[in-house]
């Protein structure tokens, strides 16, 4: 058997604030389309901060920092990971593909690409799409991306929490961007 011992925080060589807004960022953009929950949001920030997500967009409803209940699950990730506000989330879905980002809905739809067959275009920035938690992403957003991407599931309810997604997604595309991975 073999015996590990857990690593103290202070071995874990974590960034400075600063350091981690000088890093270099992962190619993901993730937009928060009208999220209720504040846990969900200040989750959704902390797995953002782990995987040196480029930028987060909280659109419609979704709440901005400051706000106890974010810092409260977020753990200071909002100090960290770089946030806008947008409005209308077609508008910023449009503004992104201008700008050759694509843009991808985390949805169960019709023509969805599984997420273990979906591999990112390695030039390019993706960003990726989480809707509310009852209604899910808008379907004018849907239409409007440049595909879809579900998560496979196998059980009898096919609902995931919002910031189980997220995580399950973030970590899928970081990892997938080996060459992102092997130049850190």
């Amino acid at each position: 058997m073999t015996t590990s011992r857990k690593l103290e925080n202070s071995e874990l060589d974590r960034k400075s604030v600063e350091e981690y807004k000088e890093a270099q960022k992962s190619p993901i953009i993730v937009i928060l389309d009208n999220i209720r929950s504040l846990n969900n949001i200040g989750s959704v920030f902390r797995s953002c901060d782990a995987f040196l997500i480029q930028k987060i967009y909280l659109c419609g409803i979704t709440a901005q920092p400051p706000h106890k209940d974010i810092h409260k699950t977020a753990l200071g990730a909002t100090e960290t990971v770089e946030w806008e506000y947008a409005e209308n989330t077609l508008e910023l879905v449009k503004k992104l593909q201008s700008e050759n980002i694509k843009v991808y809905s985390i949805e169960q739809a019709e023509n969805a690409i599984m997420l273990n067959d979906f591999y990112p275009e390695k030039e390019l920035t993706c960003a990726v799409i989480f809707g509310n938690e009852v209604k899910g992403v808008q379907q004018e957003v849907v239409s409007a991306s440049d595909g879809v991407i579900e998560i496979p599931q196998l059980g009898s309810k096919h609902s995931l929490n919002i910031a189980v997604s997220a995580g399950i997604v973030i970590w899928d595309l970081f990892s997938k961007r080996g060459d992102f991975l092997q130049n850190r």
